[in-house]
């Protein structure tokens, strides 16, 4: 085991002082006893805030919600998962027996988790510099392949996106009225997402333009955008 953690924690670029906080970052909660859940959202926190740092200085000129947006892109699940792969991440993980046979150790939401709960056991054991400096080197070749086009994106696309960052069901969309004269209706949709206990509710000309308004609704109940970007 030890010298398995010693090659992972060369791919991470980090050494453990504690090696128990790596190990129970790497456990997750289909295995017996404690698990990697409280350092995940620990993680999760600092991932946001070193994220939302750099973006803010890479991009002195870009609007908050397309700050909020390219944080989204940078954040998702599937973009740690495929960092998470790049350090082999999935042969170090402790699974129970039905998570190892179902080949969680392959699972993206199982490794991105996994991911954010080593940045928080980083911060555990060293501190705030050191959490920043291991996940700004992670991220680096993907903060500069971001451009601002990248937020030239449909309110559809954005709510998707931000919801998947967060491992969360996508909205459900449903027509909910149609008024008017066939040559010019208009259609009343509701966004349902887990995230708001209240639907949000769009309308126009059609069905696509109603669904959009009713996303982009949903993006400002959230807080991720403020209605003037």
């Amino acid at each position: 085991m030890t010298v398995s953690l010693s090659r992972l924690e060369s791919l991470l670029g980090y050494t453990f002082k504690d090696q128990e906080l790596m190990i129970l970052a790497l456990t997750h909660r289909s295995f017996a006893g404690r698990n990697n859940e409280r350092l995940e959202f620990l993680g999760d926190a600092i991932l946001n805030f070193v994220a939302g740092e750099a973006l803010f200085e890479r991009f002195p000129l870009a609007r908050e919600g397309q700050l909020s947006r390219l944080r989204a892109r940078l954040v998702k699940g599937e973009t740690l998962a495929v960092l998470a792969r790049g350090f082999g991440l999935g042969e170090y993980l402790r699974l129970g027996s039905g998570e190892l046979k179902s080949g969680g150790f392959r699972r993206e939401s199982i490794l991105a988790d996994a991911l954010e709960a080593l940045i928080g056991a980083i911060y555990l054991d060293a501190g705030m510099e050191a959490a920043k400096a291991r996940v700004t080197a992670w991220l680096t070749s993907e903060i500069e392949s971001l451009t601002l086009v990248d937020t030239n994106k449909d309110p559809k696309t954005r709510l998707q996106e931000f919801l998947q960052s967060r491992g969360c069901e996508l909205p459900r969309y449903e027509v909910v009225d149609i008024q008017g004269e066939p040559h010019c209706r208009v259609f009343f949709v509701e966004c349902e997402i887990t995230l708001l206990n209240e639907k949000s509710r769009g309308q126009g000309v059609s069905r696509r333009i109603a669904e959009q308004v009713a996303a982009a609704a949903a993006l400002i109940a959230l807080g991720v955008e403020n209605g003037h970007d």
